[in-house]
């Protein structure tokens, strides 16, 4: 089996997720910014993936992730300039 470039961007997207959800489960008070932006660059890459090889559950499921991502920097936005 080889690995085509768009399959790399995809392992890469699933890796960011992963990562993700180790980080916030590992660490007690995590970084919003780093969860959600590792996060919304693992739905970006699995996104540009799924656009080749399409899945289209999967790709709702990225659309939704991204959204929720984004509504977490957003978050992480506000609260940031509320402490200032």
């Amino acid at each position: 089996m080889t690995v085509t470039l768009i399959d790399a961007v995809g392992f890469a997207g699933m890796a960011c997720i992963i990562f993700a959800y180790g980080y916030v489960t590992q660490v007690e008070r995590p970084n919003p910014f780093l969860q959600h932006g590792v996060n919304l660059a693992g739905a970006v890459l699995l996104t540009i993936s799924l656009l080749v090889n399409t899945n289209l559950a999967s790709l709702v499921l990225e659309g939704f992730w991204a959204a929720i991502a984004i509504w977490g920097l957003a978050k992480a936005i506000r609260a940031r300039k509320q402490a200032q």
